[in-house]
């Protein structure tokens, strides 16, 4: 079946958070606890990346966190992700949105997607039924035509391609590796992520000194799109707000790279890299 221009690069805004997210998907039999001290999900934090490959500038990934809400069963915080590419890339035209809901574990309760080129608009929603260890996926055209609708099972909480990214903030001093469940594309994924503690030195256009970061790597078990092959690392800041500074994701022909280019965040100043 011949399959239209979209669908074929509709993994494209996954992938841009899988590289600045830096995915930690697995079994979950083994699952990572917040660190201390968290700061990572802080009200009106607005970050903005430029996402690279080769000599190409893709798009622009913009991540805030817009409100916390109370239920009768958790707190949770309401984030938002705007994925763009940029007019002048004649090969790739994509506006996506991601939306989560999160707890205050930093666990996913409900995640939803919408991905437009030109006229066609899908869209993807996964509920996270914990009581009952099972995520619901729909996905579809418009959110009025669900054209698939499937349940997996889970064994404990989970994330999506937008908690994954809190969730790395969140455990980067852990000195630890993990392995998380994450669903994304419709799939149930594994992935490692190891968090060394090594630190290191950053620099990009948008900070006009090195900045002080903690480097990690992981690999991604969801190969296929634009040749990625699972590799992927990143240096966020070294400090209580852990903001992804830079992040590269391997694919064959090299590396997809996301820059931070903007911020806001109260207080926030990039920690300078020591002498």
């Amino acid at each position: 079946m011949k399959l239209r221009p979209f669908a074929r690069r509709r993994g494209l805004p996954a992938l841009l958070l899988i590289a600045l997210g830096s995915w930690a998907a697995g079994a979950g039999s083994a699952l990572a606890q917040p660190s201390a001290g968290r700061t990572a999900l802080l009200i009106n934090e607005e970050l903005v990346y430029n996402v690279r490959w080769a000599f190409f500038d893709l798009g622009q990934v913009k991540i805030q966190t817009l409100r916390k809400v109370q239920t009768p069963r958790y707190s949770a915080y309401e984030t938002l992700a705007l994925i763009q590419s940029y007019s002048s890339i004649p090969f790739v035209h994509v506006h996506a949105t991601f939306e989560s809901t999160i707890d205050s574990a930093i666990f996913s309760h409900l995640f939803l997607s919408h991905s437009k080129e030109d006229d066609w608009v899908d869209f993807s929603r996964y509920t996270y039924d914990y009581a009952q260890g099972r995520v619901v996926m729909e996905s579809g055209r418009n959110d009025t035509v669900i054209s698939m609708r499937d349940t997996v099972e889970l064994d404990g909480p989970c994330h999506d391609g937008l908690t994954i990214f809190f969730f790395a903030r969140e455990n980067l001093f852990s000195k630890r590796s993990f392995t998380v469940p994450v669903i994304v594309k419709e799939h149930k994924v594994n992935a490692t992520i190891n968090f060394t503690g090594e630190r290191d030195v950053a620099e990009v256009d948008a900070i006009d000194y090195p900045v002080d970061v903690l480097h990690f790597d992981g690999n991604l078990d969801f190969v296929g799109f634009f040749g990625l092959t699972g590799g992927f690392e990143g240096w966020f800041s070294n400090d209580m707000a852990r903001i992804p500074i830079t992040a590269k994701l391997k694919v064959i022909l090299g590396s997809v790279t996301v820059e931070l280019v903007a911020w806001k965040r109260e207080g926030w100043t990039p920690p300078r890299a020591r002498s």
